[in-house]
């Protein structure tokens, strides 16, 4: 009778638990090569007593190790058993770190997500079937290497209590899709119920995901100072479709997309950044992105308050209240000459209460709508 072929979930169980590494620690040699794979599946209880295809019954070896065990009878079943017990505790100790910072974490994950991600778009979306299964292995062992370390650190994540704008949820995900893509499919079966969250990737810094701006300047403004205080922030640009800012990275210059929101998030939180909204970012570039359409240069005064402006020498200041007061106003304490643009243009004109007009008036200063931005923009040309 012919012998059972070992189901392939088994198989990638037992890939991942050897890490690309024969099981035996004495001798640890890589079994996945460049020039050709090297394993060898070895039945702890001989298949020909047992007809055992277990995961429990079943170890990875490097050939030499394999013909030791099977016909020098060099080992003992029970050791071999706790070669598999040893393998466990010796990855756990070594991918169950924990770190006290994301950075830390980044420098661990992003290798292995790089190669993953490699590996994925060379051969799996080329369609380059025989490659990808030899490949596939390499990608079950990094992410056994990835279940552990997120797993310890889930508290480096950003969370929140609607799971669309939480990046732990996120991570989540990732580790149910690790478990399924190990455990669950058969040799027939291709279709998997909880895919690769793409997500990761920007969390990680790998590839952006324009999903739209978070909406406090306060953050973004938290956030420049503390990458100016750590000699990183290089410099922001507003005022554009996808608007950007660019930051030092192991000596080498991030882009940042605004918009990439997993990583906005992730910053923010790791940076502790995580302000409430006082002016939405969206409603500022978008003023901004006004005055570049229409050719009028700007500068932002001061990256660490992104709202002051400074527009052919006048000074504007752009702020987001549902009805500016005259109370409001005097609390911004602006100088003689200031023009004040109210971002907030929901309820139209009735955005600056009379009482503010007035004490603006007394102020010498200048309050205006967007709709009056517009067109006072339009005489500044």
């Amino acid at each position: 009778m012919a012998r059972k072929a070992i189901p392939e979930y088994i198989q990638r169980r037992l890939y991942a638990e050897s890490m690309g590494r024969c099981m035996n620690p004495a001798c640890g040699k890589d079994l996945l090569l460049t020039n050709g794979d090297i394993v060898e599946k070895a039945h702890i209880i001989p298949h020909c007593d047992s007809a055992d295809n277990s995961f429990e019954n079943l170890i990875l070896l490097c050939p030499n190790c394999h013909t030791n065990f099977d016909k020098n009878s060099a080992f003992t079943e029970e050791e071999v058993r706790i070669w598999k017990r040893e393998r466990q505790q010796q990855v756990s100790q070594l991918f169950s770190q924990k770190f006290d910072t994301f950075e830390k974490l980044e420098e661990l994950v992003k290798p292995l997500l790089t190669e993953n991600k490699t590996i994925y778009e060379s051969y799996y979306l080329n369609d380059k079937r025989k490659l990808w299964e030899k490949f596939e292995e390499k990608i079950l062992i990094n992410n056994q290497k990835l279940r552990f370390l997120l797993s310890k650190n889930r508290d480096l994540f950003q969370k929140h209590h609607d799971e669309y704008f939480s990046n732990l949820a996120i991570i989540d995900q990732l580790i149910l899709h690790i478990d399924e893509f190990r455990d669950t499919r058969k040799d027939d079966e291709k279709i998997r119920t909880v895919l690769f969250p793409e997500e990761v990737n920007s969390i990680f810094g790998l590839e952006s995901s324009l999903e739209g701006m978070l909406p406090s300047v306060e953050s973004l403004e938290c956030l420049i100072c503390k990458l100016q205080n750590e000699d990183k922030f290089v410099g922001i640009t507003l005022g554009i479709e996808d608007p950007f800012l660019i930051y030092k990275e192991h000596d080498e210059y991030v882009q940042l997309f605004l918009s990439d929101a997993p990583r906005i998030r992730q910053m923010y939180f790791s940076y502790h950044c995580l302000k409430s909204v006082g002016i939405r970012l969206g409603s500022l570039n978008f003023a901004l992105k006004y005055l570049d359409n229409n050719h009028i240069a700007f500068k932002i005064e001061n990256c660490q308050n992104l709202s002051n402006v400074t527009v052919k020498e006048k000074s504007f200041k752009f702020i987001y209240e549902y009805c500016l007061s005259k109370a409001e106003l005097i609390s911004l304490a602006p100088k003689k000459g200031l023009i004040i643009v109210n971002l907030h243009n929901w309820n139209g004109g009735s955005c600056i209460s009379n009482e503010a007009y007035e004490q603006a008036k007394i102020m010498g200063v200048t309050l205006l709508t967007m709709d009056d931005f517009y067109v006072y923009i339009q005489n500044l040309k």
